[in-house]
């Protein structure tokens, strides 16, 4: 959906990271990040605001996604934790971030947008993005 040129929308006019699944409904897609490999999003393909805005049904699918990507991030990333957060303060677009965390990166425990805990960690590797859009394929197809 294109917005006006005064209300433009990134999640509208672009895909919002490296496409890893997509329908009709929503995309998952991975994010460049350094500090964060396998962090995704999961965004709704119509520009609305808020989780309550959509109908029940909606809500429970497009949080299926969420939980699909958490799962297929689990598998190839291994992480020692995922985050899920909504936000949408700076995008109001509804999306959710799934961001793998690793004990020695820069902000754990702490949320990745608070200040760093410690310096730049040792890197891990980015997944494997067709593994990782693999196992996305797999469990999205047995919930459609």
């Amino acid at each position: 959906m294109k917005k006006s040129l005064e209300s433009r929308c990134e999640l509208c006019d672009s895909p919002g990271g490296d496409p890893l699944w997509e329908s009709g409904y929503c995309r998952i897609v991975l994010i460049d990040d350094p500090d964060y490999p396998g962090f995704c999003r999961v965004i709704l393909g119509r520009h609305i605001k808020e989780m309550t805005d959509l109908a029940p049904l909606e809500r429970t699918h497009l949080m299926d996604a969420v939980f699909a990507t958490e799962a297929a991030l689990r598998e190839i990333v291994r992480p020692d934790k995922i985050n899920l957060a909504s936000l949408g303060n700076a995008t109001p677009h509804l999306h959710w971030h799934v961001i793998p965390r690793f004990r020695d990166d820069r902000h754990f425990p702490r949320a990745v947008w608070a200040e760093p805990s410690r310096g730049r960690a040792a890197r891990h590797a980015p997944p494997d993005r067709d593994a990782l859009a693999l196992a996305l394929k797999r469990r999205m197809d047995q919930i459609a």
